[in-house]
């Protein structure tokens, strides 16, 4: 991570530097409490230390442990990985857009991965997704082309 990124997760409303990325494992164990010892052993971790980042990366995949292992539902999981993103150890490089995209998942019911498409399209004012997926013509505010 650059200064430039350490800037702009800063600019989320935590004046803070960047102390460790945050694994999906960790998070998991955190959010499902299983094994109980790591689940212990992750929750002190996300609550003790400060300045931790939570890549883009991580936070689809956590979704999709959650969905299709643990099958959590969709507004669980939205729920739980929005109050996740707003922890104050946590930090993320665009909360905006991972939020947008949350909501774009839970209520228009898309993958997780067009679903930032979309929330990415509509933050750049790009506002088209070149895909196959029929399922993105649902968001009215972007136009979805096929190559």
């Amino acid at each position: 991570m650059g200064p430039r990124d350490q800037e702009h997760a800063c600019e989320q409303g935590r004046e803070k530097s960047v102390s460790a990325f945050v694994d999906t494992n960790v998070l998991v164990r955190h959010l499902v409490g299983d094994p109980p010892d790591m689940a212990a052993r992750a929750t002190a971790y996300l609550r003790q230390e400060t300045g931790l980042l939570v890549a883009d990366l991580i936070v689809a995949e956590t979704v999709y442990v959650l969905e299709s292992f643990y099958e959590v539902a969709r507004p669980e999981i939205s729920e739980t990985m929005r109050a996740l993103i707003t922890m104050e150890s946590v930090s993320v490089v665009d909360a905006p857009l991972l939020l947008r995209t949350l909501e774009i998942y839970e209520y228009d019911r898309l993958d997780f991965a067009e679903a930032y498409l979309v929330a990415s399209a509509e933050s750049t004012n790009v506002m088209q997704v070149a895909s196959f997926d029929r399922s993105i013509d649902r968001i009215q505010s972007i136009k979805r082309i096929e190559p």
